[in-house]
């Protein structure tokens, strides 16, 4: 029997835990109940734009039949076995075709469940790693202000946002931070010379590097794009002298593209989009467009070849890491891909998802729109000119109080985000075009102006 409205509202309050959710008396979270390309349906069934791809996940949009059939026929043939010491076709079919499209030589794929799990997998493959070649005393990571890089305790500690921290410290000991690439806060007068600010940028982690001590340091993880904060670029320059410092100091750099590979920025591995060759990749959320979980820590051959000794391993796994259904429908999610030209179609398109959202600079409240490929977003300001902030009583006022719903009850899902500076973050699916682009563009415009009358 089907549960009414009401009945699921009641069944949730009771026994339903949120994921970074607010619980309590008259909080009541939409339901949703299916989606259709770049569009999601309620309970009730009103219709929202999904401009978050869920979570920066359902790539090739939603509802697409080629990929339930992929699971439900992988199911019935195999619907599980582990990689601990066993293999399976579709795992190995996958690994193969994700080394196929990273560069260099990053050829040896670790399966994971999600994006948290890649990350945990990456610091802890950087620390055995650099004790199985005698260096023993580097197994410190270096990472961005305000980055997220997972939930599990040691990527955790790589993530940059200290209320994120606070309630389960103290945390994997290890991690520093160096200032993130947000030109729109960067001090006079690099704020106006992109080239300028990514040196100084990049420099900044051989600073940290030389102060903890090189023999310390194992690896730097970045995100292509960096998501909290608000989608922060890197600026010209920027990864060249990352990778150099890198390479000067024998730290591993690792690309963290949980959201960003996939298309989300233009290539299947935005490493690609910026013209550098990290150690390791990590990726999940589009792998499979959100049609059943998988991540994946890529590796470059030369970080595999102290474990291909026919004695070691690499004593890390996860049950479900490399599922059988899962591994399927990526292998179908990236058929459809190719078939469909979903990069090309994202390379083409993304200057008009920017263009349109540039419109809206001229509203009072936002400050500065900024990101790449279908990966935005728009910064909150009290005052234009001198481009300061929310406190955070006004914070809370305006994104949770207001934005948040208004948005939604507008028919756009999107994220209104304070983890830095206030923000809404766009990333929608990757099928969208002009007629998606203006539909956020006018809901935006509609909001944003209410929202700036509060003030």
């Amino acid at each position: 029997m089907t549960k009414t409205t009401a009945e699921l509202d009641a069944s949730a309050a009771k026994h339903l835990w949120g994921h970074f959710s607010r619980h309590g008396a008259g909080i009541t979270p939409p339901i949703i109940t299916r989606g259709e390309g770049s569009t999601i349906f309620d309970s009730n069934g009103k219709s929202y734009i999904d401009g978050l791809s869920g979570l920066f996940v359902v790539q090739v949009g939603h509802g697409r039949e080629e990929l339930a059939e992929a699971a439900a026929k992988q199911a019935k043939e195999l619907s599980f076995f582990p990689l601990w010491s066993y293999v399976t076709p579709p795992a190995i079919e996958l690994a193969e075709r994700l080394a196929g499209y990273a560069p260099g030589d990053l050829n040896r794929v670790f399966f994971t469940t999600g994006g948290g799990e890649a990350v945990e997998s990456a610091w802890k493959l950087a620390k055995q790693y650099f004790k199985k070649v005698g260096k023993p005393g580097k197994h410190k990571v270096i990472s961005r202000s305000i980055a997220y890089h997972g939930t599990p305790q040691g990527a955790l500690a790589i993530t940059g946002i200290p209320a994120l921290k606070e309630p389960f410290e103290p945390l994997t000991p290890g991690a520093f931070r160096v200032p993130n690439t947000n030109i729109y806060r960067a001090p006079a007068p690099m704020d106006t010379d992109p080239k300028a600010f990514g040196i100084w940028a990049a420099d900044r982690i051989a600073e940290a590097i030389e102060f903890e001590g090189p023999d310390t340091v194992a690896a730097v993880f970045l995100e292509p794009v960096q998501n909290a904060g608000g989608c922060f670029p890197p600026p010209p320059g920027y990864f060249e002298r990352v990778r150099e410092i890198c390479d000067r100091y024998d730290v591993l750099l690792v690309s963290d593209e949980v959201i960003c590979a996939f298309g989300r920025i233009g290539s299947m591995f935005a490493c690609n989009d910026f013209g550098y060759v990290p150690d390791i990749i990590t990726c999940a959320k589009g792998m499979t467009s959100g049609y059943s979980p998988i991540g994946a820590m890529i590796a470059s051959d030369r970080l595999f070849e102290p474990f291909d000794d026919g004695t070691s391993s690499f004593a890390h796994g996860y049950t479900f890491g490399g599922h059988p259904v899962s591994a399927a429908v990526a292998l179908a999610n990236l058929d459809i891909f190719e078939r469909e030209g979903i990069n090309a179609h994202v390379a083409q398109t993304a200057p008009a998802f920017r263009a349109t959202l540039e419109k809206l600079r001229d509203l009072p409240i936002v400050g500065d729109v900024r990101g790449e490929g279908f990966f935005y977003g728009i910064e909150l300001v009290k005052d234009k000119a001198t481009k300061e902030t929310f406190t955070d009583a006004e914070a809370e006022r305006i994104l949770r109080g207001f934005l948040s719903t208004a948005l939604f009850d507008a028919g756009l899902y999107c994220r209104a985000d304070d983890r830095g500076d206030p923000v809404v973050q766009l990333a929608p699916p990757l099928i969208c075009g002009q007629k998606e682009f203006d539909d956020m563009e006018q809901i935006l415009r509609s909001v944003l102006t209410e929202a700036g009358n509060l003030l």
